[in-house]
């Protein structure tokens, strides 16, 4: 049997819900054994083929974080024995005969027996168009201006959508929008709540404005922020560039440290190794979560050109992720070689 590469906690669970008996490897590119032709890899591609009743898969650990911190990965490499939902073994290192002993004890266990979870109740017709309508009333609730229409404000997917919001920027009010394709039941069903056949739609303050032609007579016939009552609203300021954030979190604290999770709780055994160490050297540091905005959690890897986490940044420049500040740690004193 061939070892599968698992992306995702859902591909993972698919087979734990069949009752198999499974081996998890968790790797890292940085650990040279590990990789594709190294020795470890080697070693578990040949006990695949010898135990053809166990399912044996690799994760990248940094790449595939809700596992890691469902298993609770701080080194690798890790080895996890599964008997369907159930952990048989947890193994830490890259002793071989430990390796052979666990998948042997995994393979001469019963296989589990799973229970399929029973199928949810189907709803009426009216517990839907309810549901439906409660939906569109909290998605016209979510700005003051709202705009239902086809595409986006920058890449609108009709004429008349563009024109109308051609028309809101004129004359600079702040507007949110939803583009209908993405979404059959709002399209359809919006045009009966709103009894109003087309798109676009411009809800202001919860009540339908109309479409393109009124917004557009609208505009002809004077100040389109007054005729609609909406001037108290104001554009915000413009938002910096993603370079300008980067650059302000890097210099936010003197020690300023980008985790999965936060100090208290690491989402992440690397994020976590990492905090252990900078409070064990008594280090005073600042964090910021890549899980709370992608954005961050992607710009700061081309920012940086480090690609994976966490990162450690001293006075706004990057020291590196968790092998650099661990051998740095292991070298003697932590604070004093980051010129704290």
């Amino acid at each position: 049997m061939s070892v599968k590469a698992v992306t995702s906690a859902a591909e993972l669970l698919q087979t734990q819900e069949t009752g198999a008996k499974v081996v998890v490897f968790f790797w890292a590119p940085w650990h040279e054994p590990s990789k594709q032709g190294g020795q470890l890899h080697e070693i578990v591609s040949a006990l695949a083929q010898k135990f053809s009743g166990i399912t044996f898969v690799i994760v990248e650990a940094e790449a595939v974080p809700e596992l890691s911190e469902s298993f609770d990965i701080s080194v690798v490499p890790t080895f996890v024995t599964l008997n369907g939902r159930d952990v048989v073994d947890k193994l830490e290192g890259a002793n071989p005969a430990e390796i052979n002993v666990v998948v042997k004890k995994l393979n001469g266990l019963t296989q589990s027996t799973v229970t399929p979870a029973a199928a949810a109740p189907v709803k009426t017709p009216e517990e839907l168009k309810q549901e439906l309508t409660q939906r569109l009333e909290r998605l016209i609730a979510t700005a003051p201006v709202m705009l239902f229409m086809k595409g986006s404000p920058s890449q609108p997917r009709c004429g008349f959508s563009r024109k109308i919001v051609e028309l809101l920027q004129a004359a600079e009010i702040p507007f949110a929008s939803f583009d209908i394709l993405t979404d059959d039941d709002v399209r359809q069903g919006l045009k009966e709540y709103s009894d109003w056949p087309t798109y676009p739609q411009l809800y202001v303050r919860g009540t339908l404005a109309g479409g393109l032609d009124i917004v557009k007579e609208m505009a002809e016939g004077g100040n389109l922020k007054e005729q609609l009552g909406v001037q108290d609203l104001q554009l915000p300021p413009p938002p910096p560039t993603l370079e300008e954030r980067l650059k302000a979190l890097t210099y936010q604290d003197t020690v300023m440290l980008f985790m999965k999770g936060s100090p208290a709780e690491p989402r992440c055994g690397f994020s976590r190794k990492i905090v252990e160490i900078l409070q064990t050297a008594d280090i005073s540091f600042s964090s910021f979560d890549i899980f709370s905005d992608e954005e961050v959690r992607q710009g700061l890897k081309e920012y940086s050109d480090w690609p994976t986490y966490p990162q450690l940044y001293v006075n706004g420049s990057l020291v590196g992720g968790l092998d650099i500040v661990k051998e740095m740690a292991d070298g003697g004193d932590l604070k004093a070689q980051l010129g704290l």
